[in-house]
């Protein structure tokens, strides 16, 4: 589990906590329930209302998989394909339907499926993109949507602040609980432009971020699996998988399963070829 996000909002909101404290107010006087029914509510309605029904709950159900999500280690993908690699080279491509009974991944499963079956290469990228696109288009509309929450919170708390602003207003007679309510009613705006920014505007970056990820690695599996249908010599994939990869993925030089230049191919390998 990747905490940046779930520890960054906690983060946020204990330094709005600070702050509230050091000034001598009471924090409990901002959860208030009437507010914070109105902002919320709200801007979930309004947000709901922007797009279709399923997408809406397809996209709160992105919450959990945002907060728990952990980061895929790329250079093991790597290693997976090379490992192919050399299996389709030394025992032909259909050994490749028994290795993928070992494959958890769905996506890479069902290409190396496809692969040992005989789908033509052109065939096989276009099925694997086209996959690899639905998944990306249900984590930008998904990203999309809590971009619109945090856009319509502060709004929605601007618009409870004005309502209990006009209670006030009609109780003028009653001076002694002016103070009181003219607080009460700022609660709205702070709740919404808190909402926004220290809870939907980074969960929507943070599923932005996961499908950025996501795509990359689509891309990566794509290359090789289409690679290790072509019959790629495995150092040389290695080598053009590794030169995908961030910096911080890739192995150091002389570090095991670093791909080296000029190095020989193993034994198989060089047998089958």
């Amino acid at each position: 589990m990747d905490p940046a996000t779930l520890g960054g909002i906690i983060v946020a909101i204990g330094a709005l906590i600070a702050m509230a404290v050091m000034e001598g107010a009471n924090p409990m006087s901002l959860l208030l329930p009437p507010p914070m029914i109105l902002v919320f509510g709200g801007a979930l309605g309004a947000a709901i209302a922007s797009t279709t029904l399923p997408d809406s709950i397809a996209s709160l159900a992105m919450i959990p998989k945002a907060m728990l999500y952990k980061n895929v280690k790329l250079g093991k993908d790597v290693d997976t394909l090379v490992e192919l690699a050399e299996v389709a080279r030394k025992d032909g491509l259909l050994a490749l339907e028994a290795k993928a009974a070992d494959i958890k991944d769905p996506y890479l499963k069902k290409a190396l499926q496809n692969v040992a079956d005989g789908m033509d290469a052109d065939e096989l990228r276009i099925m694997m993109e086209d996959e690899a696109a639905a998944s990306e288009k249900s984590g930008r509309s998904a990203a999309k949507f809590y971009g619109a929450l945090g856009g319509y919170a502060p709004t929605v708390g601007i618009l409870g602040t004005v309502v209990s602003l006009t209670h006030v207003l009609e109780n003028l007679d009653d001076p002694s609980s002016l103070g009181h309510s003219i607080a009460s009613a700022f609660v709205a705006t702070l709740w919404g432009v808190l909402s926004a920014n220290l809870i939907w505007l980074p969960i929507g970056g943070r599923i932005s971020k996961m499908t950025d990820l996501a795509s990359e690695r689509f891309t990566m599996l794509t290359e090789g699996v289409l690679a290790v249908q072509a019959g790629a010599q495995p150092r040389v994939l290695s080598e053009k998988l590794y030169a995908m990869l961030p910096a911080s993925e890739r192995p150091k030089a002389g570090a095991k399963g670093a791909p080296v230049k000029g190095a020989k191919a193993p034994k198989a390998a060089e047998a089958a070829a």
